[in-house]
């Protein structure tokens, strides 16, 4: 667990980060961590202005047990099934975290001071679903700070659409190709008119959209090893990097467009790009590689703990290091799809890998919660 002195060993680094206009969130979070007042610590700080959860952090956090011994026996009395038991541990955290966060929330005016929290990742490709659990959450939540995580399928657009409208922040996440990005953004505005045209505060509403990174270098890098070729090797490491620069490219056109424009004079906030997946996990590359190279104004950086210790430690953040590279992005995609290998299948492939790994993560959580409960000598169904 990360701890404050850790946090900032290095507080000119995180500093010149905020200071670049990326706000830093954590993303972890766990019982354990809240009441031991860590999370408190780092928010204290002033660095550290939001949190993300998603089902394989939970699945970490309450399968270990650590923390939720007590509510787990009180579920266990009441005989509740074991969905309602995940979702009354879950919420009862973000909303704990919310409200450690809630002063982050007044000072920015919403912008920050966020916790998210994920629809049942079972429901990925059912838009009713997506909707009904988002409004559900947001219920049980109870705190305007909360953002409900929708993922960038097919399905979930048209979700992200009715969320929206219904007035309720919303986290984007999953999303790989610059294809997808673009129709979350327009699902988002559709959202806002949507919101409009009801008569609801859009200065009120607020969205995210997680641009995931690492996860496009470990597919790609893989295939260019298997080419390998010296033109192929030299492009290692590279193809994340410009996925997310020209994804920030689309982001400026789209929030300076004439659609928006009208958004923009009743008081809409921009749904803000936000860099997820920045865990470095080939060893080869610098640690802190995807925070140091996604420096840009209006931008979230989500970080696992490994790597915002890193980034407190050692980072090296010179400024904007995302707009002046809009044609090497594309210089660099373009000769990976040269050698053969096809964004398109790459990030639909990633698509379906993300959504399936947090089912199995989600549904692990599960079977963790079914046999606590069970070992209180209660049947969970």
């Amino acid at each position: 667990m990360i701890t404050v002195t850790e946090a900032t060993a290095n507080a000119g680094a995180l500093k010149r980060l905020s200071d670049e206009g990326v706000s830093i969130w954590l993303d972890d979070l766990s019982r354990r961590r809240i009441e031991s007042g860590d999370l408190a610590g780092l928010v204290s700080t002033g660095n550290i202005v939001g949190v993300t959860t998603n089902p394989s952090i939970f699945q970490a956090a309450i399968g270990s047990g650590e923390g939720y011994e007590e509510q787990l026996a009180d579920l266990a009395v009441r005989g509740v099934t074991v969905d309602e038991a995940v979702r009354m541990m879950t919420t009862a955290d973000v909303r704990a975290a919310a409200d450690v966060l809630r002063p982050v929330y007044d000072a920015t005016g919403g912008r920050d001071g966020r916790v998210s929290i994920e629809v049942d990742p079972r429901l990925a490709h059912d838009t009713a679903a997506t909707v009904a659990e988002a409004r559900q959450l947001a219920w049980l939540v109870d705190r305007p700070n909360v953002m409900i995580k929708i993922p960038a399928t097919k399905a979930g657009l048209p979700a992200i659409t009715e969320v929206i409208g219904a007035g309720i922040s919303v986290n984007v996440t999953l999303i790989f190709s610059l294809e997808r990005y673009r129709e979350v953004m327009d699902a988002y505005i559709a959202g806002l008119e949507k919101a409009q045209a009801a008569g609801l505060d859009l200065s009120a509403i607020h969205s995210v959209a997680s641009f995931f990174v690492s996860r496009v270098d470990s597919e790609i890098d893989k295939r260019l090893t298997l080419l390998g070729t010296d033109e192929a090797l030299a492009l290692k490491g590279r193809a994340a990097l410009a996925n997310a620069r020209l994804a920030y490219e689309a982001y400026e056109r789209v929030f300076a467009g004439p659609r928006w424009q009208a958004l923009g004079g009743a008081r809409a906030n921009r749904q803000r790009p936000l860099w997820a997946s920045t865990g470095v996990k080939d060893p080869a590359y610098k640690d802190t590689l995807y925070v140091d190279e996604l420096v840009a104004p209006g931008t979230v950086n989500t970080m696992p703990e490994a790597t915002l210790n890193a980034v407190a430690d050692h980072g090296d953040v010179q400024g904007d290091t995302v707009t002046g590279g809009y044609a090497q992005a594309r210089a660099d995609l373009a000769a990976v799809e040269r050698l053969g290998i096809s964004y398109d299948e790459v990030v639909r492939q990633l698509e379906d890998e993300g959504v399936a790994k947090f089912e199995v993560a989600w549904q692990d959580l599960l079977d963790a919660v079914t046999k606590s409960l069970n070992s209180k000598g209660v049947d969970a169904e």
